[in-house]
């Protein structure tokens, strides 16, 4: 099988679908497909893989093309040094991770040159081949036949002790080269070894937020990604040490893994004149040669599965941010709090342009609270505010009182001039990022910093999606430890998330942002820039087809962009639909057999509906394709986002010293993690509601009850100020203090779940007990190395 179809078998395998559906996708890629218009415009050819499978058969395609490069590299190594046999060759054709691979190739990797090779250079390999093959042998008498002067670069084999000191260097790299055994023992350690952080001594007050780790062991394959990646900022903050043991080692007369080594050897404790020899040989392997090298590969192995983890929660919480229900077009007021700088406040109009600002000072030291709200109520009038949105940082909640007496005055109004007004909790996270940027100063070049930010509130109000693109994503502070993971992984994966979000929605092809423009499939910043110049130059597009007119924007382009972007009341009506211009001739075709025209038949649910998509399909559009086009046509550029609803926080409940237990109270979901959700509940510090107290049923997966941006009621169930921590519980009929009887999950680690937000995680200790089986497992060796150490 060559390596083009054993990737194709491979990823077939690990998303359980066709080769064929595979093969279609790979060639789609190859050829600049982009993955959004593969999942929207492409189904029939890929067997309608969503975007989910094909982020995940991208991301692996990669993967799998770097392992097959670097294995058409290694087998030419290893066949230039002479060293390929059918044997090895076979190996290394069925290595299907690198791990795998590098270990076949590590015996004949290039290397510096090591005491083993200066040992084979003085002639001491028959010497450690003879003493493993006969342990009845005696080594010293054995080493005396092979003293020699010195000779050039080699140096001299002066006396027995050196002999054996070389031959006991070839065979500790032998042993610690086998790559059968190597794996072996991996494997064991992940599967069954503990990591183990202990305080480093005299770091107690330094690292006091790493005390729960001071000493702590669980199990290394299961140790959740908050817990180690706290472990790992321990370590790297000079507080903690991290190691990896099996359980019972200790007390074992020798590690489990020396008895592994021995037995893949042959190597046995029978008194023969050799065996101690040997038996050192094995444990210098261990020592020296295998345990740092294997333990540094499996911490890096829980890094990397935890640094995935929280990479997960992080693009999960930013897709359900981004996907958040859009306030609409609407006239918008927004105050960015603050007590003694004041108050900033903006205007925008319904499609988020700039209208007024100005700042008012209703709290301490001025307390002009009157002339505050007079100012307001003038803004109002003068734009036609339907909205008010109020930043949720410093003096918020104050704020949102003065908002509150904002509203109260306009809907005690009567007769005509009553205007309907609301007032809305909006998150700043990433304000001040974007106030600050190089676009904000591009996109509003005469306005402070300060009033910039206010401007992005009101935006992110009236449509999350719009403004969020234009902020680095990591600022908006939806993930756990984003600054402990891989950055460019980190990246790639939020980017993506931000690519399907934007193209689920569609973009406004004559009122989007650059910023915006450029996430859309198949455009680059550059050309998102180039489609603005154009708008801005010649006004707005009237057809997508004019999208050909904008400089370096071409077909292929065309093909990907195109039905990604909606033109409202353009010529055309489907292109203010998710219809793509390629299969207009399919919608005349539906219309002119339907008998009506276009322009009609577009929102004609009864029509629509009796319609078989059947009858249009043909070689171009599958039946997939066709049911796509008539539910579009049902409902043109529908969006996919939920309906609007605000958190409705409660007055006089504004700091944690309001809070008492028992209260039940609306929040807004801010970040969910594995181990709970987080909840705003309107006093500047989110609330925990763990995993066990998300429903009254089992919850596996925290996202499959909640979602960051949704709306929740909760209970109170323990403030503790010194800490600043919330408890919370959605199970409104909980009793603070008590567990209750209904069915939760084991809250084992619990408090080290918190320590993701700066919690106290409850400690795993207790003994590490015996191995099971390992007494039978060390057999004569085991026995006789007891008895050594007894001597000892």
């Amino acid at each position: 099988m060559d390596a083009t179809n054993r990737i194709i078998t491979r990823l077939a395998e690990e998303l359980a679908v066709r080769p064929p559906q595979v093969k279609a996708t790979v060639e789609l890629l190859d050829g600049g497909a982009t993955v959004p218009f593969i999942a929207r415009y492409r189904k029939e050819v890929t067997g309608g893989l969503d975007d989910t499978q094909l982020r995940q058969l991208h991301e692996r395609l990669g993967y799998l093309r770097e392992l097959e490069e670097r294995r058409v590299a290694v087998l030419a190594a290893i066949d230039e040094q002479g060293k390929l046999t059918d044997e090895l060759a076979g190996l290394i054709q069925a290595a299907d991770t690198k791990q795998r691979l590098e270990d076949l190739y590590l015996p004949y990797k290039k290397k510096r040159r090591t005491k083993a090779q200066i040992a084979r250079e003085a002639g001491l390999e028959p010497l450690a081949e003879a003493l493993l093959a006969d342990p009845t042998l005696d080594p010293e008498a054995e080493a005396a036949s092979y003293l020699r002067p010195a000779e050039g670069d080699i140096p001299a084999v002066e006396d027995a002790k050196a002999a054996l000191d070389g031959a006991r260097q070839i065979l500790m790299e032998r042993f610690a080269e086998d790559a059968e055994l190597v794996g072996r023992l991996r494997e064991r350690l992940w599967q069954e070894g503990e990591l183990s952080a202990r305080l480093i001594p005299g770091k107690e007050r330094e690292g006091a937020k790493f005390s729960d780790y001071f000493e702590h062991d669980e199990a290394l394959s299961k140790a959740p990604s908050h817990r180690a990646l706290a472990m790992f900022r321990g370590r790297n903050e000079g507080v903690l040490t991290l190691a990896i043991r099996l359980p019972g080692e200790e007390e074992a007369p020798i590690h489990p893994c020396q008895v592994a080594i021995a037995r893949h050897f042959n190597i046995r404790d029978e008194g023969r004149a050799a065996d101690k020899w040997l038996r050192d040989v094995v444990r210098w392997t261990w020592r020296v040669k295998l345990y740092t090298h294997l333990e540094t590969e499996l911490l890096g192995r829980l890094r990397e599965r935890a640094e995935q983890e929280a990479i997960e929660v992080f693009a999960a919480n930013l897709k359900d941010l981004l996907l958040a229900a859009p306030a609409g077009q609407k006239a918008t007021l927004a105050i960015d709090p603050g007590l003694r700088t004041g108050c900033k406040v903006a205007v925008v109009d319904a499609t988020g342009q700039f209208l007024a600002h100005t700042t008012i000072y209703p709290h301490a030291p001025r307390n002009a609270w009157d002339a505050s709200l007079a100012e307001l109520a003038r803004l109002v009038e003068a734009h036609d505010v339907a909205l008010v949105a109020v930043g949720n940082g410093t003096a918020s909640r104050e704020t949102d009182r003065l908002a509150g007496d904002l509203v109260k005055a306009f809907s005690t109004r009567t007769g005509a001039g009553k205007r309907a007004l609301s007032k809305v909790m909006v998150s700043e996270a990433g304000a001040s990022v974007y106030s600050a940027s190089e676009y904000a100063a591009r996109e509003l070049p005469d306005l402070d910093v300060t009033i910039r930010g206010a401007v992005s509130i009101a935006r992110r109000l009236q449509d999350p999606l719009a403004e969020l693109v234009k902020i680095e994503p990591k600022s908006i502070g939806v993930g756990q430890y984003q600054h402990d993971v891989s950055q460019v992984q980190l990246s790639r994966s939020l980017e993506a998330v931000i690519e399907d979000c934007v193209n689920a929605v569609g973009v406004d092809l004559n009122t989007a942002s650059s910023a915006l423009l450029s996430r859309v499939a198949g455009l680059s910043p550059a050309l998102a820039d180039a489609i603005v110049a154009r708008r801005n130059a010649e006004g707005a597009f009237a057809s997508r087809k004019q999208l050909l007119d904008v400089s370096r924007l071409g077909p292929k382009t065309f093909e990907q962009c195109a039905g990604f972007l909606r033109i409202m009341n353009g010529n055309n009506p489907l292109d203010a639909s998710a219809v793509h211009p390629e299969a207009y001739p399919l919608v005349e075709r539906i219309a002119e057999k339907s008998g009506r025209p276009l322009s009609s038949l577009i929102g004609d649910s009864a029509t629509l509906r009796s319609l078989k998509p059947a009858d249009f399909a043909d070689e171009r559009f599958g039946v997939p394709t066709v049911t796509d086009i008539l539910a579009e046509l049902d409902k043109p550029g529908r969006d996919p986002r939920p309906e609007f609803k605000a958190a409705e926080f409660r007055e006089g409940v504004e700091t944690l010293k309001d809070l008492e237990p028992g209260m039940v109270l609306e929040g807004s979901v801010t970040n969910v993690t594995h181990f709970g959700a987080f909840v705003d509940i309107g006093v500047h510090q989110d609330g925990l509601v763990h995993i066990s107290a998300l429903s009254d049923r089992f919850v596996e997966d925290p996202r499959s009850v909640v979602k960051a941006g949704d709306i929740v009621k909760v209970k109170v169930m323990s403030v503790d100020l010194e800490r600043a921590r919330i408890g919370l519980s959605m199970r409104l009929d909980d009793q603070p203090g008590e567990e209750g009887d209904k069915p939760r999950r084991r809250r084992e680690g619990d408090g080290g779940e918190r320590q993701a937000r700066g919690g106290k995680p409850a400690r795993r200790g207790g003994g590490r007990g015996n191995d099971a089986g390992q007494g039978g497992q060390m057999g004569a060796l085991g026995a006789a190395l007891l008895k050594a150490k007894q001597k000892r």
